[in-house]
């Protein structure tokens, strides 16, 4: 039997609208687990944002991996031990910090359950606080007050001021930095050469698999990484069109249970040819 690694995106893939995972998606996931094949969630979120996501999965006891803040955390769920990190240098937080407000933004990082900022809140980033069920902690100086270990920052705005902060960004770290949009009203900033596609690499060397042996699911721009990367890249009928150009497949919604016929062809199915 050939082990197969299903890789989710959460929001707007594995999650449906009301961000549920729903139970004929469950279950065909724990079918193909009991079959040995595994699953991964990578999301850009943090990871108090995932785990939600993992319990409903039941992972603490049926096993997988997480792929938090877009790979920059990767971690064995059942066994709670983190495999790989990579940590975002606090020499760069104050010019990140400049150009959020400087085009109108808001940033923040992740500390445990809370999100940190010392900009203005806007929606979009207590959008990002409700889903990852964060606090929000105001400070007066992020960079002073940032004296721990930082996986990301993210920058939450009206997506013009987003794109003209990306290029700015973009042009004066994009050699040193990773810079992307996760949605048009999120920008994501990480450490160098890290992405879903780079972590899914070093977690399928580490299992001893094949990058044949990836299925990975997405509809954001960053999932299309780890969708060129796969064996099998799939786009859900909802996401980006840039996302399903990536793609070798284009299943159904989200909203209508669009991984189930993907996990028994490409997975389930797959071994009994």
């Amino acid at each position: 039997m050939s082990r197969k690694i299903l890789v989710l995106d959460l929001d707007g893939t594995l999650t449906n609208s009301q961000k549920e995972v729903t139970e004929p998606t469950k279950k065909a996931i724990r079918q193909m687990q009991e079959q040995g094949h595994i699953v991964a969630l990578a999301s850009g979120r943090p990871t108090a944002g995932i785990r939600p996501v993992a319990e409903a999965l039941d992972m603490e006891h049926t096993g997988g991996y997480v792929l938090a803040f877009n790979g920059a955390r990767v971690i064995d769920w059942k066994e709670q031990k983190v495999l790989f990190q990579q940590t975002l240098g606090h020499e760069y937080l104050q010019t990140l910090y400049e150009a959020a407000a400087r085009h109108g933004l808001t940033i923040f990082t992740y500390q445990g359950s809370q999100a940190i900022t010392a900009t203005k809140v806007n929606e979009y980033a207590e959008f990002e606080a409700r889903i990852n069920r964060l606090t929000i902690q105001q400070v007066k100086d992020f960079a002073g007050y940032v004296d721990f270990p930082v996986n990301k920052c993210l920058l939450s705005g009206d997506p013009k001021d987003i794109k003209a902060c990306e290029d700015e960004l973009l042009e004066a770290l994009g050699d040193k930095l990773s810079i992307f949009k996760s949605e048009d009203f999120f920008l994501e900033i990480m450490a160098q050469n890290i992405d879903k596609a780079t972590s899914l690499h070093r977690l399928v060397t580490m299992l001893d698999m094949k990058q044949e042996d990836t299925v990975c699911c997405g509809d954001g721009y960053n999932d299309i990484s780890m969708i060129r990367y796969a064996g099998v890249g799939v786009a859900m009928a909802n996401a980006k069109d840039v996302v399903k150009e990536a793609a070798d497949v284009i299943a159904g919604s989200n909203d209508a249970d669009g991984l189930v016929p993907i996990i028994e062809q490409y997975i389930l199915n797959e071994n009994e040819k």
